[in-house]
This record gives structure tokens, C-alpha cells and sequence, in this order.
């Protein structure tokens, strides 16, 4: 953990947000860690943090749009104790789940460079290998998808990324494909709450 809090290893991004800090002295701004249980089941993995939501709170999908639908979401399917999550310590607690990134810094437009994903990779296999109880992975929107292949040594093209798609693992373990509950993609009902819940009761159903 504090060697992730400390990674400078992507100079774009270290010096991008050394520019946030200065601007935002009250903003987190570092590499956000991961989120909620460590023997948790499920594993949310996302794209980065977000400019004013984990960037500013350290905590996954907090204070920005994107968290909105999803800790509603994990509320609604016994996964959060409540259905918002506003900072690092408002007391919202995961069940039996646990959120990280792709990439753990926030790039520039958010957009991280092809190398970036490479080099944060690392920290997203170690999650995956320190959790055995791990069953389900749900990767939010393509460049998740394509981490979690990576970090587990898979090819790309022989599972490709589809809203809706279940891909077997090794391990017995589950991806499961989602798009990104971005502002972008709710508000052109390119994902829809029903959407969202759809795969959530996929997921319950595997666990169960």
C-alpha cells in the first residue's frame, strides 16, 4: 500500500498531478489504493481515478458522477452499506467486495497512455494473486477488460470485451464486462440503471 501511496514510476502522470497538488492543496492526488474487503468475491476494477472524485477523495468512484450509479448499485445488491459515497471517511463499508483502477493515477483528460497501463499493471496482477477467495472479476468498459487480461497473462483476442460478455478464467474465476458508468455513458443511455442492475443480478447469482 504505502509503496503504491509513494509510485512515481509514470513521469506524465507524477508530474500532472505534483500541478494538481499545487493547484489543489486539499485534493488527495496521489495514487488512489484500491477500496473495501480484501477477501472479498468480487472485484470492480475501473478505468482511473476521476479529476474531483478519487482524486480529491482517495477513495474509488467517490465524489464524482461515475460513483453515483455504482455505489446505488452495490447498496441495491447487499454489496455497500449505503447508496452514496461522498469521502474517504464517511463510514460506507463493502461486503464481500473490493474496488481498484486499471490505472491508479489520474492522467491528463483522462486518458492514460498505453505505456502507463502497462506499468501500473503490475500493481493490479499482485491484487489478483493476493486474493484466492476472489470468484468474480467485473472489469467497467474496455481498457479494465484489457488490464485484467493482462495482469493475468491471457491473450487479448481470445476474449474480447462485450457490455454483458462472461468469460471463464483460470482458477474458477468469472470476468464479467460491463460499460463504464461514466456521465458519458448514462447520460446517452449508452448504459441505463436497469443495464447496470442486469449485470450486478448476473453477478449475485454467481455468488449465490
Amino acid at each position: 500500500m504505502n509503496t503504491l501511496l509513494r509510485c512515481t514510476d509514470c513521469p506524465r502522470l507524477a508530474g500532472f498531478l505534483a500541478g494538481v497538488r499545487e493547484r489543489h492543496a486539499d485534493y488527495h492526488a496521489r495514487p488512489v489504493a484500491p477500496f473495501g474487503d480484501p477477501r472479498a468475491r468480487l472485484l470492480i476494477v475501473g478505468l482511473a481515478p476521476g479529476m474531483h472524485g478519487a482524486n480529491r477523495s482517495g477513495r474509488p468512484f467517490t465524489g464524482d458522477h461515475a460513483g453515483i450509479l455504482l455505489y446505488k448499485t452495490l447498496h441495491a445488491f447487499g454489496f455497500a452499506s449505503r447508496p452514496v459515497s461522498v469521502a474517504a471517511d464517511d463510514g460506507l463499508q463493502l461486503h464481500d467486495c473490493r474496488i481498484t483502477n486499471a490505472v491508479k493515477c489520474l492522467p491528463p483528460q483522462n486518458k492514460p497512455e498505453p505505456a502507463e497501463i502497462r506499468t501500473c499493471n503490475r500493481y493490479l496482477a499482485n491484487e489478483l494473486a493476493a486474493a484466492p477467495e476472489l470468484r468474480v472479476i467485473l472489469a467497467l468498459g474496455l481498457v479494465a477488460h484489457k488490464a485484467v487480461l493482462l495482469a493475468l497473462g491471457l491473450k487479448q483476442s481470445a476474449l474480447p470485451f462485450a457490455h454483458g460478455a462472461r468469460h471463464a478464467l483460470p482458477a474458477g474465476r468469472l470476468l464479467i464486462d460491463s460499460y463504464h458508468c461514466s456521465r458519458y455513458n448514462t447520460q446517452t443511455r449508452r448504459l441505463t440503471s436497469a443495464d447496470f442492475s442486469d449485470v450486478f443480478r448476473r453477478i449475485r447469482a454467481e455468488l449465490d
